[in-house]
């Protein structure tokens, strides 16, 4: 796909967003960010292989959701929440697929967003709360909604980002517990500065703290607010272009990191002080998208917008600015890298010492975590739907679901085996949530429960 195709699908980052979690998060039940405990993706117990939802087939229940909205579902205890926003009088498309057109829609009507909980266990209403009103401060792509940010709980807080909105935190009740505003976050294409896109970076919950990364056209930064009271405890102001990646949170030597993808500086920060703790221009990916993915000692990012598609292998224990050296692969603190291997919009998924990186064309490639080696290269579907979901994996298996509801399932493992190809029977950008052997995906139309 050329830059221009590649630039319209950031529009879709939606799916984006990795997030720690509260130590008391069971895992295998709640789901509390995207992607789950610290956005790895990994889901435990026996989840569904085949189902069909036109017909009904393993479709434990399905609830409408009113709106656009691609923030993934999360999960703590029996209550499932996302959000949402809705224009009455205003344009309410969607244009999927592999094209070309870095175009907003031009919406200037007003905009409700609304946080919905839900029962898991069968769909029924828990809650259905206003967030905001009033016209978007900045447009959306014809692929992303004006609710791409997954939200962020603990069990006690559910956190929401907005973008230029705000940074809304609420009880489990859906009572509103504080606010924050920062003005206009502009994300859009950095060539094309008129193309607003819309945010999509998640918060992050981690003992006691939100972590945000707002990587914009103007005054970028990550930043660390109380929990309980909204209050800013360390702002690091980011010299980089606009990005929609999402925090990981990994603690390594006794130090708590918050790891950060970008073009300018994929890298690392302390999180009590917000001091950068290493550096890393990333030779390509000028619009990073995909979450770090953490596993047995090293860090791995992904970008693949522009003339560089990297895959990195970073030691945990790196320090200091450890870009590689013209012609170089690796370093010091580079365990093995690809320079033409990376994801542009899906976030990989690290799963039984395979990383698997899938591309929005649905060509995924399985490369061996430790050593780098490429084990095998395949597509998905034909070369014309795109994907944007990222990938969750659990009970032996990866699921790859492509924008048109069509989710594959493929076997875990050094040989390809495609199990099964479920319709979800509406369009599919959010990333699915997997709690006690049921996966739960949102499609255009609202929630839907997969049994096992």
């Amino acid at each position: 796909m050329n830059r221009t195709l590649l630039a319209t699908l950031v529009a879709t980052t939606m799916t984006v967003g990795a997030a720690a979690t509260a130590p008391d998060a069971r895992p295998g039940a709640d789901w509390p960010a995207f992607r789950g405990i610290n956005g790895a993706g990994v889901g435990t117990g026996t989840t569904p292989t085949t189902w069909n939802v036109p017909k009904g087939d393993g479709v434990a229940w399905s609830a409408p959701l009113d709106g656009l909205g691609h923030s993934s579902p999360v999960i703590w205890g029996n209550q499932l929440c996302v959000t949402t926003a809705k224009s009455d009088k205003g344009d309410a498309s969607m244009k999927l697929g592999l094209y070309g057109d870095i175009r907003s829609v031009d919406d200037a009507t007003e905009h409700t967003w609304r946080l919905v909980c839900l029962d898991k266990r069968d769909g029924t209403m828990m809650f259905d709360r206003v967030i905001h009103k009033g016209v978007p401060i900045i447009k959306r792509h014809t692929k992303a909604t004006h609710a791409n940010s997954t939200l962020a709980t603990d069990g006690t807080h559910l956190v929401a980002m907005l973008g230029s909105e705000g940074l809304f935190a609420f009880d489990m009740q859906g009572t509103l517990k504080w606010r924050k505003e920062f003005g206009v976050l502009d994300s859009g294409y950095f060539m094309a500065p008129q193309a607003q896109w819309g945010f999509a970076t998640s918060p992050v919950i981690h003992q006691g703290r939100v972590i945000l990364q707002a990587d914009v056209q103007k005054d970028s930064f990550i930043a660390a607010f109380d929990l309980q009271t909204g209050k800013e405890l360390w702002r690091t102001p980011r010299q980089d272009v606009p990005t929609w990646s999402t925090p990981a949170i990994h603690r390594v030597g006794g130090r708590t990191q918050v790891i950060v993808n970008g073009w300018r500086h994929m890298g690392a920060y302390d999180f009590e002080t917000g001091a950068e703790i290493w550096k890393l221009n990333s030779v390509g990916g000028d619009i990073p998208v995909p979450v770090p993915v953490i596993g047995d000692g090293l860090v791995y990012l992904t970008s693949a917008h522009g003339p560089g598609q990297p895959v990195f292998a970073i030691k945990d224990t790196a320090k200091g600015d450890i870009s590689l050296a013209a012609g170089a692969t690796t370093n010091e603190h580079i365990s093995w890298s690809h320079l033409r291997e990376g994801a542009y919009m899906i976030s990989p998924v690290l799963y039984d010492g395979l990383l698997y990186v899938s591309k929005n064309n649905g060509v995924f490639s399985v490369f061996d975590a430790e050593s780098g080696e490429k084990v095998y290269q395949q597509r998905l579907g034909d070369g014309t739907t795109g994907f944007t979901s990222s990938l969750v994996a659990a009970d032996g298996k990866i699921y790859f679901s492509s924008e048109d509801g069509d989710v594959f399932v493929v076997k875990a493992g050094r040989t390809y085996e495609l199990l099964a190809t479920n319709p979800l029977g509406a369009y599919s950008m959010a990333t699915p949530a997997i709690s006690e052997g049921r996966m739960y995906f949102r499609t255009g139309s609202g929630i839907v429960a997969i049994r096992k």
